[in-house]
């Protein structure tokens, strides 16, 4: 299916490249590509939601406040 879509230039000439290098003469092979990997991602980090979703409530209040604890104590050392 044929559409239009709005893209930096800098883009265009990066994914102009890449086909080239693969030997193709136009976009769509490239897009299509980084639609799927996209949209695997999307559906990847829904399934991931959902999972974590249903894992509320599954630590007592204790647990909970332990791993605050530590999750902050860990956080003092990023970066």
């Amino acid at each position: 299916m044929r559409t239009t879509v709005e893209i930096k230039a800098e883009h265009r000439s990066a994914l102009l490249a890449l086909a080239a290098d693969r030997g193709e003469k136009g976009l769509s092979s490239v897009l299509a590509e980084a639609i799927e990997v996209y949209l695997r991602g999307e559906h990847e980090r829904a399934m991931q939601r959902k999972e974590f979703r249903s894992l509320a409530g599954s630590l007592s209040s204790e647990e909970g406040d332990e791993l605050r604890a530590k999750t902050r104590a860990i956080r003092e050392y990023w970066r």
